[in-house]
């Protein structure tokens, strides 16, 4: 699948030390290249909620439901003259999502820690769309179904809290992500068939960096950015009960 890992946020949880909750909306710009045999770019753009709960200001648990869209660049163009599409991207819009996670943060000093993260996403829904054409002037249909899409992620994070409360954080991450495709038929030209492939990420391992900024009245913004492959980009805001 395409690695939507969605943000890591900052290493050190934003609960209240006694222990408490907190809850965010996000959203998420995710850019990956995933191969089996071939390579093709996946695109998605997430929204989401998250709730969390974290104490000792060193753990926190959480989770998150949401929805993403799907785009797979070239998945219908044909290598074979013969063959015409209709188009040759693969896109399909919002289907449910789920994730959670868990971090932990181990304070060095007043300014700096360290922290590591897992966590886990999972599509409950397939993605489907058609494409038409002609086969040596034949007409043809067909649908792409992308389905069982899932990733892990595990990061390392180091962080220093800096004037105004501003946590600043960036570490490495190492991932697994897969997907199964597969095409209602089989058409001369076209790289997918009725045979279901196994997608997988071609890297496994990136870099991210990111800011948690204090706002007013219990509220936080996070902005973060993450590198694999691709870039990928998002912000959420969230609210400290």
């Amino acid at each position: 699948m395409a690695d939507a890992a969605s943000l890591f946020g900052p290493p050190q949880t934003i609960s209240r030390e006694a222990g408490g909750l907190n809850t965010a909306i996000g959203y998420w710009y995710h850019e990956s290249k995933l191969k089996n045999g071939s390579e093709y770019i996946f695109r998605q753009n997430e929204v989401y909620s998250q709730a969390s709960y974290g104490g000792k200001n060193r753990w926190e648990i959480y989770g998150r439901i949401g929805v993403a869209d799907l785009k797979i660049s070239d998945a219908f163009s044909s290598s074979n003259v013969s063959t015409i599409t209709s188009n040759n991207d693969f896109t399909e819009n919002w289907k449910l999502f789920g994730t959670l996670g868990a971090k932990g943060f181990l304070p060095i000093n007043k300014i700096l820690g360290i922290g590591a993260f897992l966590q886990g996403t999972y599509y409950f829904n397939n993605f489907t769309g058609d494409v038409a054409g002609t086969n040596a002037g034949v007409p043809f249909t067909a649908d792409l179904k992308v389905q069982n899409m899932w990733d892990v992620n595990f990061g390392i994070g180091f962080q220093a809290t800096v004037p105004y409360g501003i946590k600043l954080y960036a570490g490495p991450y190492v991932y697994y992500s897969e997907a199964k495709v597969n095409l209602s038929a089989n058409v001369t030209g076209l790289e997918f068939g009725t045979a279901e492939s196994l997608f997988k990420n071609k890297e496994f391992a990136g870099g991210f960096v990111g800011a948690d900024i204090p706002l007013s009245k219990g509220f936080h913004l996070n902005i973060e950015g993450q590198y694999s492959d691709r870039v990928s980009v998002g912000a959420a805001v969230s609210y400290t009960y």
